[in-house]
């Protein structure tokens, strides 16, 4: 308990949290609260300190995400959440870009009137879209690349893997890679662990990274992404984690915790 992060806590202007794994993990009925979740954000919002919610989510609109957290029993905003979606479209309508979409089908609402675009595509934007992601599906996004005098892959995170119904599962950046090697190109990451996602949420709260921490289940995207910005990074042992993690060769956490209600308490206790 006497890790660097907690000795110097008292600092903390800012949280952001991930949310599948460390809220709540994630089933086909909806999803199960771990323990003690709820009760430590509520904690957190009432001591004054800001909290965002940081997610590579994108298997649903964001408004669907946050009425699906409320139902859990969170009391969480909708403008109290970053995700890729949001970015992806601003990203898409600076630079004026038409997508050829490989999302799931329930995100496609969140990206408007640029899921309906019938100009040739000039880049391809991939999320995690679960079974949708077929041989012919990743097909299309080949040859849409192919047909590019330079291919544009737009890939919403980079994530190796996430757990679901008690299963790990492949996450995009898997199929990013395989879309990267046979195109010969470097994809864009918006989302988690790009650094301007981390930058963006804390500029909504006017805190800068030497004042913030992040809470996560993703050693590499959280964790990693966060301390790349200058923000402590603690893992939780939950959602996604895997004893392997510690220690990781490459990413060194400020801490771990055994799940947000303890990070909560130690944050808390210290101010």
């Amino acid at each position: 308990m006497a890790d660097e992060w907690y000795q110097s806590s008292k600092d903390v202007q800012g949280v952001l949290l991930d949310i599948t794994g460390v809220l709540y993990n994630s089933s086909d009925d909806g999803g199960v609260v771990i323990p003690g979740s709820v009760e430590a954000v509520n904690r957190l919002k009432s001591s004054g300190v800001q909290v965002r919610f940081c997610t590579n989510e994108t298997m649903c609109t964001r408004q669907a995400l946050v009425t699906k957290l409320n139902k859990l029993g969170f009391d969480i905003k909708i403008e109290e959440v970053f995700s890729p979606i949001p970015a992806a479209c601003h990203l898409l309508r600076s630079e004026s870009l038409k997508p050829h979409l490989l999302v799931h089908s329930d995100a496609v609402a969140d990206f408007g009137d640029l899921a309906s675009s019938t100009a040739p595509p000039t880049c391809v934007v991939i999320a995690d879209c679960g079974s949708d992601f077929t041989y012919d599906n990743l097909n299309d996004a080949f040859r849409v690349l192919m047909n590019m005098e330079k291919p544009n892959l737009i890939s919403l995170g980079r994530g190796k893997y996430y757990k679901d119904d008690g299963q790990l599962k492949l996450d995009v950046g898997a199929f990013m890679r395989a879309l990267e090697y046979a195109c010969g190109c470097e994809a864009t990451v918006v989302g988690k662990p790009a650094k301007s996602f981390f930058k963006t949420a804390l500029s909504g709260m006017g805190v800068t990274p030497d004042k913030a921490i992040m809470v996560g289940d993703d050693i590499v995207n959280d964790v990693g992404g966060a301390q790349a910005c200058g923000i402590r990074g603690l893992q939780v042992r939950t959602g996604k984690y895997r004893p392997s993690d510690e220690p990781h060769p490459e990413v060194k956490p400020a801490g771990y915790v055994d799940n947000l209600a303890q990070a909560v308490d130690l944050l808390l206790s210290n101010r």
